[in-house]
Order: structure tokens, then C-alpha cells, then sequence
């Protein structure tokens, strides 16, 4: 089980979005690779990247922010955000990142996953945002007429590593995560799913860690972690005895 701290990019900057509005975005660092080194030396063990503003231009626009973290961290990273092509993708994984996130192409060009999930088996993931139940791409921007689970059933032998589920209308704001959807996904899907979208407190740690979520494998903590209502400690704490416990 994997707590993920999110670092999200805009012009350069390490910033937070409620519900996915660019024009509500706050700045939490001025620094993104000096926040990546910090949330490592707390004791987390994979990073979340967002280029915010690569998807909405299609393609990686905080290409030098993204670097510069790569070149500070030694934990695994993954990114989404603009990311529509091979070329992209192979970009991006030669330059280090562990595993790339494909959402908009994943309902506009599911060949790409496919392809990309075969080429790099493990590496592709698949960001599914959903605002009342349907896909949300191009940065939000837009809505689809698909749900959730009929594109994720689109991958079930694609290969792909996991499914990032977010409840746009809990992002960013501390609603707390939409734990029934998210576990309703898991369990319709053999692919691994990630809870992402208003984590809010170590109340979701502990909702990640009961019996129901066992199919889950992870989730993204953000603005908690940042306005500090999340310990990382006492977080880490939790998940790291959950491991040890699932061992025995």
C-alpha cells in the first residue's frame, strides 16, 4: 500500500488546484524539485507528478521543473500531464521517470495505452478523472460521455500498472476521498487502483488501510500534506505497519 505525495506544476511552481480550476490554484512551492527532496526525506517512497500546464496544451510544457526534480530524487516518480505520444512517452521514461500517466489519450486514443503498456511493460498507467461519474479530459476542460469503468475495462489485458481514479469534485478541496466509488472500481477491474482527490486527513490513511480498500494500491495525498492536517509521520507510520502486518 502506497501513500503518494503529489507535487503539481504550474509555470514552474509547485501548486495545488480546487476541483481542477487553473484559476484557483495556489502555490505551496516556488521550488518543485526542493519539495520532491523533502517529501523523500520524510520517508515516502514514490512520488506524484502533474505537468498541469502540458495537459491542457497537449503536450509537456514544465518539462525543465519535471528534470530538475528527476535529477534531485533517487525515489521513483510518475508523471501525467500531456503526455499523447510515443515519443513522449519514451521521452519522458528515458529521462528517468518511472512510469508515465496517460489520461486524455487513454479515451481519445486507447491504441496509445496499448502500445505503450506493450513496449514498457509496468511503466504506463492510466488517469481516469471523473466529474458525476464521467471522464474528464484536456485538463478537466472537458467532459466525456464515457464512465469510468467503461474505459477501464477498455485496458483489463493491456498490461497496463494502474488505474489513477480522481473525483474531481473532491480535488483540492479536503472533502476527503470518494472511498465507495474508488473501491466500487477495484473491485469491478483486475487492475491495481490508486484513490486520488481530496484526501484530507489520516482518517483517508486509515479508510485506505481497512479490509474493503485491500484492492487498492495506493492512494494520492496533496493539499493535506501541504497545509499540514496530514502528519507524513504518523501517515507513513500506519502504512509501514499495514506492510509488516500483510508480510506475516
Amino acid at each position: 500500500m502506497i501513500l503518494f505525495p503529489a507535487i503539481d506544476l504550474k509555470d514552474g511552481l509547485c501548486v495545488r488546484l480546487e476541483q481542477g480550476d487553473m484559476a484557483r490554484a495556489k502555490v505551496f512551492h516556488r521550488d518543485p524539485a526542493a519539495q520532491a527532496l523533502a517529501f523523500e526525506n520524510q520517508g515516502f517512497a514514490y512520488l506524484h507528478m502533474v505537468d498541469l500546464d502540458g495537459a491542457f496544451a497537449g503536450k509537456p510544457v514544465n518539462a525543465a521543473a519535471v528534470e530538475h526534480v528527476l535529477e534531485a530524487v533517487t525515489i521513483p516518480v510518475q508523471l501525467g500531464g500531456g503526455i499523447r505520444d510515443m515519443k513522449t512517452i519514451e521521452g519522458w521514461l528515458t529521462k528517468g521517470v518511472t512510469r508515465v500517466i496517460i489520461g486524455t489519450a487513454a479515451v481519445r486514443d486507447p491504441s496509445l495505452v496499448r502500445e505503450a503498456a506493450r513496449e514498457y511493460p509496468e511503466r504506463v498507467a492510466v488517469g481516469l478523472d471523473a466529474r458525476d461519474g464521467k471522464v474528464a479530459v484536456q485538463g478537466w476542460a472537458e467532459t466525456s460521455e464515457l464512465t469510468v469503468s467503461e474505459i477501464a475495462r477498455r485496458f483489463e489485458d493491456a498490461g497496463v500498472a494502474a488505474i489513477i481514479y480522481t473525483d474531481i469534485a473532491r480535488d483540492g478541496l479536503l472533502k476527503g476521498i470518494n472511498w465507495d466509488a474508488t473501491i466500487a472500481l477495484a473491485d469491478e477491474i483486475s487492475i491495481p487502483v490508486i484513490a486520488s482527490g481530496g484526501l484530507a486527513s489520516i482518517e483517508d490513511v486509515k479508510a485506505l488501510l481497512q479490509p474493503r480498500a485491500k484492492k487498492l494500491q495506493g492512494a494520492i495525498a496533496g493539499r493535506a500534506l501541504y497545509d499540514g492536517r496530514l502528519d507524513p509521520a504518523e501517515a507513513l507510520k500506519l502504512t509501514r505497519e499495514y506492510r509488516e502486518q500483510a508480510r506475516r
